[in-house]
């Protein structure tokens, strides 16, 4: 039985399936017919939200579905937390655009 699902290969994250507590191991399912792995959590995951599959520094790609979904703005370390309070949108970012044309990602 897996308690977070990895959606793509590329991705950095996994979506918690049930609410997950500090210090629990948990089973990752990966996509296809990758085995299994294993990671522990170090804070509070709630059902449905991002766990950190790999030290995510600030600054770097959030990617799930395989695809990017924003950037860090904060470390994140494995089995940490990901969402609203450490990763920030980089899509329709006029605001990044104005300051410089930062790359705007498509999807």
């Amino acid at each position: 039985m897996f308690q977070a699902l990895q959606l793509h290969e590329k991705d950095n994250v996994a979506v918690a399936v049930i609410d997950c507590q500090g210090s629990l191991t948990i089973t990752v399912q990966p996509p296809s017919n990758q085995p299994f792995f294993t990671i522990t959590t170090i804070e509070d995951i709630p059902f449905g939200h991002k766990i950190a599959l790999q030290e995510i520094n600030k600054g770097d790609i959030i990617t799930k579905y395989g695809r990017p979904i924003g950037r860090s703005t904060a470390p994140i370390k494995i089995g940490g937390l990901v969402g609203v309070h450490n990763i920030e949108g980089l899509r329709g970012r006029g605001d990044l655009q104005a300051a410089g044309g930062e790359r705007q990602w498509s999807f």
